[in-house]
């Protein structure tokens, strides 16, 4: 086994790719004399890191900046590098292992590609690759929504549920009907509140959301996109009024919320 990078110049030879690179500093970072925290983490402590840094990776390509994009990919892959050198450690499997097993799924669930099958349309690509998967999976697997992990954002997971099911037929045809459900939903919610059941609020709420999730998914809206875009719309005009406020010399624990929205539409209306 060759030594561990010991020097910068060491771990920047240019006789290694980019990729060997980040794996030889990686296990440097992790050897007995590397650096401490790094030594300290686990697949555990590193969880909520994966989420956040594939939603910068999200947020770089909504705002359509290619550099900042590049950048956060390298924090992506750094966190499935540093689980594997983890999981390498204990013997577990390594990232050529991560890496194999893509590309193994790659070739096998594109049979149009890889094999003798045709794909008219990429409609014909999702449902050959959703009956390989549970091909793979085997016969346990007894439901469509099965495979649909609970660690998705709610969002997300919502959206999965609602296309899994309309793929078996379960959906309606047009967008009048959700609209309508929305409207039953929001209606029951009101219920819920007059009651003052905290139980019972958290269940409405909860199928009020499900059936906006539904609406966005029958108008082709990416829901988290959208709500992303609606809360940094928020942001930007609260940061409004917190300038405006401290222009005028006012201060917010004095102020009515009439007069907030007061403020708050003359921010709106200046865009």
């Amino acid at each position: 086994m060759e030594p561990l990078p010991k020097t910068a110049a060491e771990a920047l030879d240019p006789r290694y790719t980019p990729l060997q690179q980040l794996l030889r500093i990686m296990a440097r970072l992790r050897a007995p004399d590397g650096c401490p925290w790094d030594r300290e983490q686990s697949h555990e402590t590193l969880r909520a890191s994966v989420i956040e840094e594939a939603y910068e990776v999200a947020a770089a390509i909504t705002a359509g900046d290619a550099a900042n994009l590049r950048e956060e990919l390298g924090d992506l892959l750094l966190q499935v590098v540093f689980h594997a050198q983890m999981a390498g450690e204990r013997g577990e499997w390594d990232f050529d292992s991560v890496a194999r097993s893509i590309v193994e799924k790659l070739v096998r669930r594109h049979p149009h590609v890889f094999g003798n099958e045709s794909a008219a349309d990429s409609g014909a690509v999702l449902a050959r690759w959703d009956e390989i998967k549970r091909a793979e999976k085997g016969a346990g697997e007894a439901s469509l929504l099965d495979g649909i992990t609970n660690g998705l954002p709610g969002l997300m997971r919502a959206e999965k549920v609602q296309k899994k099911a309309a793929k078996a037929g379960f959906d309606w045809d047009s967008i009048a009907p959700v609209v309508a459900k929305i409207r039953e939903e929001t209606a029951e919610v009101e219920g819920a509140i007059a009651t003052g059941d905290a139980g019972r609020i958290e269940d409405e709420i909860g199928d009020l959301l499900f059936a906006v999730v539904n609406l966005a998914r029958k108008a082709n809206v990416d829901g988290e996109v959208a709500l992303q875009r609606a809360t940094g719309k928020f942001e930007g005009r609260f940061r409004g009024v917190e300038r405006i406020v401290r222009e005028r010399g006012l201060e917010f624990g004095k102020l009515t919320l009439a007069e907030l929205d007061a403020i708050w539409d003359e921010v709106k209306a200046g865009g």
